[in-house]
């Protein structure tokens, strides 16, 4: 799940990165965009969000993953890719 104050615009261009580096490394996961507002209740593995939205998991024990820039792959792919392997291991 990719978040943003909004469910809109930051959180999409997030999508697009994630689904592009998801797609290299032919991991196939269900991705979507939600707002701050509804986000905490939405059903989800892995939160990729920006430092700001960070906050608003901190009761949850499920893993949250900062991106500063949210068109960089490389970011991306560096910081959530090893969790996201990390989940599915576990779910295996």
């Amino acid at each position: 799940m990719m978040v943003c104050g909004f469910g809109l615009g930051t959180s999409l261009i997030l999508k697009m990165t994630v689904d592009e580096v998801l797609s290299r490394h032919q991991i196939s996961a269900e991705t979507f965009c939600a707002d701050s507002d509804t986000a905490p209740g939405e059903n989800y593995d892995i939160v990729i969000t920006s430092d700001e939205m960070e906050r608003l998991f901190k009761e949850n024990d499920k893993p949250v993953v900062v991106i500063e820039n949210f068109l960089s792959a490389e970011e991306v792919e560096k910081k959530a890719i090893p969790v996201i392997i990390n989940v599915i291991e576990e779910n295996i």
